[in-house]
């Protein structure tokens, strides 16, 4: 039988810790951590409540959720887990996901991560709660990459010294390129794996949202943006192109040279209208086209960061 951990992270998630730890408590985890970011409500008072092991990050450090996550692996005791599931604070585990994703990977040697459906529980909630659910119907079967819900090979993970810390956003995508590159592969399965609690209700959030998806582009390329991954590049130069560099060719193609060139921006609902026929959702083709401006946002804050030698804190929403 595998032998299974769990490692949660999160801060002042609140009763959105208690649902996700209780789910945890329900499955058959040999032993559970919980990695709090400085909590100023009861979650570490919640969490020792429920007998889980509570290790306190380091914050006279710069936070990530990867140093959260990999404190949460060093912190795992007695002989290696065959298998560690991660999950966020804000996430609830599906009841049926584990038995599934553990022997998918007991029949998979060379799988090194697997994950699920991540769904939100309240899409209806906001439209922002919605897009989000849309992001996370990934396609399913061998897939690049997975997010920060996953069941983990603990072997591969230890060969890949676990998740980078130095990364803001983008961890899980980095990791699992190191791990394909050592031969590993990465799984989607067609099966519930959580319930995600984005509590999204304003622009300002989904906003910065945004520009630290554009910020962890910038960051991903400058690690492995060469052949053959070229990892993030085609990411990156979208989200200057469309959020940068159209507006500013219009803008100043106004001013300095004819008042026709204003006509670049109908770029934008053009290809709002092609992405609406493609995927046939208006509002995720509005706000992936608007989406580019954060986005270039985040990688002119990430490329400016780099120049100045400066370094950026978590880019948080919630």
């Amino acid at each position: 039988m595998s032998v299974i951990d769990a490692v949660a992270i999160g801060r002042n998630e609140g009763q959105r810790l208690v649902r996700c730890l209780d789910s945890l408590l329900v499955a058959d985890f040999r032993q559970i951590v919980y990695v709090d970011s400085g909590s100023t409500d009861d979650s570490v008072a919640q969490a020792h409540a429920r007998g889980v092991t509570v290790v306190p990050l380091d914050m006279s450090r710069p936070f990530t959720a990867a140093r959260a996550r990999n404190a949460g692996i060093a912190a795992l005791v007695g002989p290696p887990a065959d298998y560690i599931q991660f999950i966020d604070g804000d996430c609830i585990l599906d009841p049926g996901w584990l038995p599934l994703a553990s022997r998918f990977m007991a029949e998979n040697p060379q799988a090194a991560v697997t994950c699920g459906r991540l769904r939100e529980i309240a899409p209806d909630a906001s439209l922002y709660n919605r897009l989000i659910d849309y992001e996370w119907n990934t396609p399913v079967g061998q897939v690049e990459a997975c997010g920060g819900i996953a069941l983990i090979r603990a072997e591969a993970l230890h060969e890949a010294d676990g998740f980078n810390p130095a990364l803001i956003a983008g961890e899980e995508p980095e990791l699992c390129l190191r791990l394909r590159r050592a031969g590993w592969y990465i799984w989607r399965l067609d099966a519930e794996m959580a319930r995600h609690d984005a509590a999204m209700h304003r622009f300002g959030q989904w906003w910065r949202r945004t520009r630290r998806a554009g910020y962890s582009y910038a960051l991903g390329a400058a690690l492995h943006g060469r052949a053959p991954e070229r990892h993030n590049i085609v990411q990156t130069r979208r989200a200057l192109v469309w959020g940068l560099g159209i507006p500013l060719a219009a803008i100043l193609g106004t001013i300095f040279v004819h008042p026709m060139l204003l006509a670049l921006l109908l770029a934008w609902p053009l290809q709002v209208l092609r992405l609406w026929r493609r995927d046939g959702n208006l509002l995720r083709a509005v706000f992936t086209t608007l989406g580019k401006l954060p986005e270039a946002l985040g990688v002119l804050e990430y490329r400016l960061k780099r120049l100045f030698g400066q370094q950026t804190e978590l880019i948080e929403y919630k």
